[in-house]
């Protein structure tokens, strides 16, 4: 049915005794019109596509009152496989632009599965977040981003590991947790969680039936709102071993700070191994500016908290961009004219400098060729 209407449509005004005859006029115009291989692949099945990797959304299933599990199936192209721990790129079209954000893997690879999860927490703040957990419906067509990060447990895995993680930071060391018992590995795990409350655990039920079945696996829950904000200084008492053990930790970025902070005074900061989920800002202030996008002819003001990289999005630009920390460089560019400022140190390039989109903002003005 859509082939027909498809090959119809540019000879759907022309007047015909016979419908079949507008079939036969909409295919030779079809056929002069210069489509891409994506137009026509498009219509067989949205997931195909040559030029972008696209994923239709399959369900979306409620974790807590403020976040949810998005289930997605991959199309063309999609790596068959991704480290347990990294983070993919979605781009979903909401009122007709496009809005990318970065989020980990909730799931791991399986060659019996086409699908991957993401789990997003809504933020006021956040557009998109609140769009993947209480408006984007299934069937929805989305782009897609490779997997990328550093975030990810070694092979083989450590014989004792440490996660220290709170609030939405879980997601990442889920899909781990998930990747282990699935490979039927053990390894001896101290898990420390931080949250308000039990409501607010995401996969509350899966970690404590892990906690319970599992004997090389141990949880242990720090909620504030019973016993006050967990003391990262304190981890002697909460884990006397905790030296002895690699640590992946995810979550806040003052929590992360702090956990940085503890590793660096005891000199042990090569077994620390972070996943930061917002920018390490500085506290020295911009006056923003002026940013102009060359090859776009568009521009924007925007204040000194505001990223190149989120004004040009707002803008509606295809940006480049991968972690969205300054991390793994995919968003580096050269800076065409004027000066930025880098928001984790302060620091001000200009002119020629190659700068990281995602971590710069305008200081001043300044002009990107994109």
């Amino acid at each position: 049915m859509n082939l027909l209407k498809w090959s119809k449509r540019p000879a759907a005004d022309v007047d015909a005794t016979r419908p079949e005859v507008n079939i036969l006029r909409g295919l030779i115009a079809r056929a002069t019109t210069p489509l891409l291989p994506d137009d026509y692949l498009h219509l067989i099945n949205p997931l195909w596509s040559a030029r972008e990797l696209r994923g239709r959304v399959e369900d979306v299933v409620k974790e807590t009152a403020d976040s949810a599990t998005v289930v997605i199936r991959t199309g063309w192209g999609f790596p068959d496989s991704y480290r347990p721990g990294q983070y993919v790129g979605i781009g979903l079209d909401v009122n007709g632009r496009w809005h990318w954000r970065s989020y980990s893997l909730t799931s791991f690879a399986s060659n019996d599965d086409k699908t991957i999860s993401i789990t997003v927490k809504a933020n006021p703040d956040g557009f998109l977040s609140t769009h993947l957990v209480d408006g984007v419906a299934p069937g929805t067509i989305i782009r897609l981003a490779a997997p990328k990060g550093d975030f990810h447990l070694p092979e083989p895995v450590p014989d004792t590991v440490l996660f220290l993680t709170a609030g939405s930071g879980i997601t990442p060391v889920i899909a781990m947790l998930r990747s282990m018992k699935h490979r039927e590995q053990t390894p001896d795990i101290v898990h420390v969680h931080a949250a308000p409350s039990r409501e607010s655990v995401i996969f509350l039920d899966e970690l404590e039936q892990l906690d319970d079945e599992t004997p090389s696996y141990t949880l242990d829950l720090r909620l504030s709102q019973e016993n006050g904000r967990f003391d990262v200084t304190q981890l002697d008492a909460a884990v006397p071993d905790w030296r002895e053990r690699s640590c992946w930790a995810c979550g806040p970025v003052e929590f992360l700070d702090e956990i940085e902070s503890v590793y660096r005074e005891n000199e042990l900061s090569d077994q620390l191994h972070i996943e930061r989920f917002a920018i390490a800002r500085t506290d020295v202030g911009g006056e923003g500016g002026t940013v102009t996008f060359a090859k776009s002819d568009k521009s924007a003001e925007i204040d000194g908290a505001t990223t190149l990289l989120e004004a040009g999005e707002e803008l509606g630009i295809q940006m480049p961009f991968g972690c969205r920390m300054g991390i793994c460089q995919t968003c580096v560019v050269p800076l065409a004219a004027g000066y930025v400022r880098d928001l984790r140190s302060g620091d001000e390039r200009r002119e020629g400098d190659r700068i990281q989109t995602c971590i710069s903002t305008v200081s001043g003005e300044c002009t990107l060729d994109l």
